[in-house]
C-alpha cells in the first residue's frame, strides 16, 4: 500500500497507536521517543513465541529479523554493509577502537554533539587523545570549519547530520568527506536525528561511517542501532570486539596467537544480544510499509507539522528575551522538531508536562517534536498551552 502525505490523515493513523493513546494525549516528544504502533507488540509476542517453541532453535529466525533490519537501514543511508548494536555507544566504541590512535592521536568533533559522542570523546580528551571541538554554530560553514582542522595527525572527524539541540541540518558533509579522504582521516556521521524525519543524503559519503538508530522517528524502540561500514572497513581490526565477529569461523581450528575477524558487518559485530528488539522493529517496518510511510512521505508530514508549530508560536508574540526561535533559517533546513531558545527551558518543560503537554528540554532549548499520528488541533493546543504558561 502506498500513500501520499496529503491523504495520510492523523485520524487514520492514530487508531493504530491505541496503546499509546496518541489521540488523547499531547505527545510532542517525537524528536526523542515517538509512540510505537500497536503492531510493535505483535513483534514482541512473536519473539517470545519463537523462544518458547524453539528454545535455542530460535536463532535462525532471530538472525533473519536482524538481516531484514540491516537491509532496511542500508536503504536509508545509501547502501553498504551494516553492523547492528543495542545502542550507538557500543558501535562508536568499536569504531574508535579500530582507529590508529597512536599514530594519529587527533579527533575532531563539534560542541553540539549528542551525549553519546560528547561524553565519550570528552573522556578520551582527558589526556588520551588530542580532542578538537569546533563550535557547532553558525551551522552554514560548520563542515568547512571542521575540514580546516583535519591534518595528517587526525584519525577521525565525528559530526551529526542534524544537531540534536537545535534541529539544524548540517550542510556540506560531502566536502568534509573529501577533506578527510585527502588526509587519510575517517569520517563518522551521526544520522540518528535525521532518519525518519528527513531522507538522508549519502551523496559523497560513500567512504564515511554512518551511525544511527530507530529509537526516535522510526518508532522501532530501544535496542535497534546500526553502524554503516564503508568499503575499506575490512582493513580495520577493532580492539573492542565480541565473539560474533568470528561467528562464521567458530568451527575452524584456532590459533591462540591470532584474533580472527569476519568480513563485512561481522567484523564490527558484538556478542550475544536480546533479539526481541529486532522482532519489534520488523513488525513496525511492516506497519510502515502497509501505511506508505516512506522517508519522503514522513519528511512532507514533518515539514508541515513543524511549520504549524512555528507559525502558532510566532502568533503568540511572546517576549524575545523570554522565549524565541531561529527565524532566519527556513524550515527546510531543520530536522524533525521545533527548538525554542529560552533560559527557562527546564522550568517550562516541567510546567508543560503538568498541563498535559509532553515536550523535552536540553540546556536552553525547549523542543517540540510532532509525529504523523498527531492532529493539527493537537499541535495548536500544545502551543496555546505554552503561551498561557508564559503569560
Amino acid at each position: 500500500m502506498t500513500a501520499e502525505a496529503g491523504t495520510l490523515r492523523p485520524e487514520d493513523l492514530a487508531p493504530h497507536y491505541a496503546r499509546f493513546r496518541v489521540a488523547e494525549r499531547l505527545l510532542l516528544t517525537g524528536h526523542s521517543h515517538q509512540a510505537w504502533p500497536d503492531a510493535a507488540l505483535d513483534g514482541q509476542v512473536e519473539a517470545f513465541t519463537d523462544a518458547a517453541e524453539r528454545v535455542d532453535g530460535k536463532w535462525p529466525r532471530a538472525f533473519a529479523k536482524a538481516d531484514r533490519l540491516r537491509a532496511h537501514y542500508a536503504t536509508l543511508v545509501g547502501g553498504g554493509e551494516v553492523a547492528l548494536g543495542a545502542n550507538t555507544h557500543e558501535l562508536v566504541l568499536r569504531f574508535l577502537s579500530a582507529l590508529p590512535l597512536r599514530a594519529r592521536p587527533r579527533l575532531v568533533t563539534t560542541d553540539g554533539e549528542f551525549h553519546t559522542l560528547r561524553r565519550q570523546l570528552g573522556r578520551l580528551g582527558e589526556g588520551l587523545v588530542d580532542l578538537v571541538r569546533v563550535p557547532a554554530h553558525p551551522v552554514a560553514d560548520l563542515a568547512e570549519r571542521l575540514a580546516s582542522e583535519v591534518d595528517a595527525r587526525t584519525a577521525a572527524v565525528l559530526v551529526s547530520a542534524v544537531l540534536f539541540e537545535t534541529a539544524h541540518v548540517v550542510p556540506g558533509l560531502d566536502t568534509l568527506a573529501a577533506a578527510c579522504a585527502r588526509t587519510g582521516a575517517e569520517l563518522l556521521v551521526d544520522a540518528y536525528h535525521a532518519l525518519g524525519a528527513l531522507p538522508f543524503d549519502a551523496t559523497g559519503l560513500e567512504a564515511a561511517w554512518v551511525v544511527g538508530g530507530g529509537y526516535k522517528y522510526l518508532q522501532l524502540g530501544e535496542g535497534n542501532c546500526f553502524l554503516r561500514l564503508p568499503p575499506h572497513a575490512d582493513t580495520l581490526r577493532p580492539v573492542i570486539t565480541g565473539w560474533y565477529a568470528e561467528f562464521d569461523a567458530l568451527a575452524d581450528e584456532r590459533n591462540p596467537d591470532l584474533v580472527p575477524y569476519g568480513t563485512g558487518a561481522a567484523r564490527f559485530a558484538g556478542a550475544t544480544y536480546d533479539p526481541v528488539s529486532h522482532y519489534r522493529a520488523c513488525a513496525v517496518l511492516d506497519f510502515f510499509d502497509s501505511r506508505g510511510l516512506t522517508p519522503q512521505v514522513l519528511r512532507t508530514i514533518s515539514l508541515r507539522q513543524n511549520t504549524i508549530l512555528a507559525e502558532e508560536f510566532d502568533a503568540l508574540d511572546l517576549p524575545e528575551h523570554v522565549v524565541t526561535r531561529d527565524r532566519t533559517t527556513p524550515r527546510t533546513a531543520f530536522g524533525g522538531f521545533l527548538s525554542l531558545r529560552t533560559p527557562d527551558a527546564a522550568r517550562l518543560h516541567t510546567a508543560l508536562a503538568g498541563a498535559g503537554v509532553a515536550t523535552d528540554s536540553r540546556g536552553e532549548h525547549l523542543r517540540f517534536g510532532p509525529a504523523p499520528y498527531l492532529r493539527d488541533d493537537q499541535l495548536r493546543a500544545a502551543m496555546t498551552t505554552l503561551g498561557n504558561l508564559v503569560e
